[in-house]
């Protein structure tokens, strides 16, 4: 059955495809930052957040490629990937979806450019030959890819992590995690809590130590408890060094976001997380997307050590 995409782009043109990907990026975090108080950037946001949850390892430029085509594709591959990989088949007729892929090839030590664009560079180095250069990244090109819901074939095999989303195993993997991720956490006892309502806090040790010392509030739910880590797991990675009083909200954002993408990888409800955009209302499109990679990047870094434990 053919995958529906209501209000979706698509990039058949060849010759323009890299020039209307680039486009379509640029366009939609430009609406977003025109929009930011507005309920339907938020819930564009969500809605990226969601793809970013279930394609954690993509950066945000290719979460939002794949959420303009395909806004519910769940697990992508290449034509030939799902045939030799997976014994699946593309069913005719499905539309690809368009994501940038790294080109890695051999690469000049000095202008860092393939062979043949070292040719046409001004670039003077000759100490090695091109055969004997290292490779390297290059560039990225656009790469067709399809969802598993265009495919048919053999059953996808069961994917594992070590924590699934049973939140009792995902906190003793998320405090396991901290000490690869440089925080030093403690979770407090409810009678013991000295914050408030805060649900968790990250802080300094002291004025002498630069470690990151998250606490977060002990809880009979875990699935929250878990959430409230990760948040604040967030900000120790992307904001300790930062007190601009200002940012603040903006901070909250980043975090809540970090949170509810790891949350939802280990199948964790997040679902009542709110995305208050209008704090970035002052941001550029520049700004904006170098939040969107900050989120991305740190939500990744979280899982893949969770992950790896």
């Amino acid at each position: 059955m053919s995958t529906t995409r209501d209000s979706s782009v698509s990039f058949d043109q060849t010759d323009t495809r890299s020039d209307e990907m680039n486009s379509t990026i640029e366009q939609w975090i430009d609406d977003l930052v025109a929009g930011v108080d507005d309920a339907q950037a938020s819930e564009e946001f969500q809605e990226w957040l969601d793809v970013q949850s279930r394609f954690h390892d993509y950066s945000y430029r290719n979460t939002l490629l794949i959420k303009r085509q395909c806004p519910e594709a769940t697990r992508v591959a290449g034509y030939n990937t799902w045939r030799s990989e997976f014994d699946r088949h593309v069913q005719e007729g499905e539309q690809a979806i368009w994501i940038w892929a790294p080109i890695i090839t051999k690469q000049c030590p000095e202008c860092e450019n393939s062979p043949s664009y070292h040719e046409q560079s001004d670039c003077d180095y000759d100490e090695t030959p091109p055969e004997e250069w290292s490779k390297g990244l290059v560039g990225f090109k656009p790469t067709a890819v399809f969802d598993v819901s265009q495919t048919e074939g053999e059953p996808l095999p069961e994917l594992e992590t070590e924590a699934t989303g049973n939140a009792d195993d995902l906190v003793p993997a998320l405090l396991d995690a901290a000490a690869t991720l440089d925080i030093d956490v403690r979770v407090v006892d409810a009678a013991e809590w000295e914050h408030g309502n805060a649900k968790g806090v990250c802080k300094h040790r002291n004025l002498h130590e630069c470690q990151p010392v998250v606490e977060a509030k002990d809880r009979a739910n875990q699935a929250d408890l878990a959430v409230t880590l990760i948040h604040e797991y967030a900000h120790a990675l992307l904001h300790f060094d930062g007190d601009d009083e200002p940012e603040r909200a903006k901070r909250e954002v980043e975090a809540e976001a970090v949170a509810y993408i790891v949350g939802r990888y280990f199948d964790l409800d997040t679902s009542g997380s709110a995305f208050y955009l209008a704090a970035w209302q002052d941001d550029d499109a520049e700004s904006i997307q170098e939040r969107l990679g900050r989120i991305s990047s740190t939500a990744q870094e979280i899982i893949d050590t969770v992950v790896e434990g």
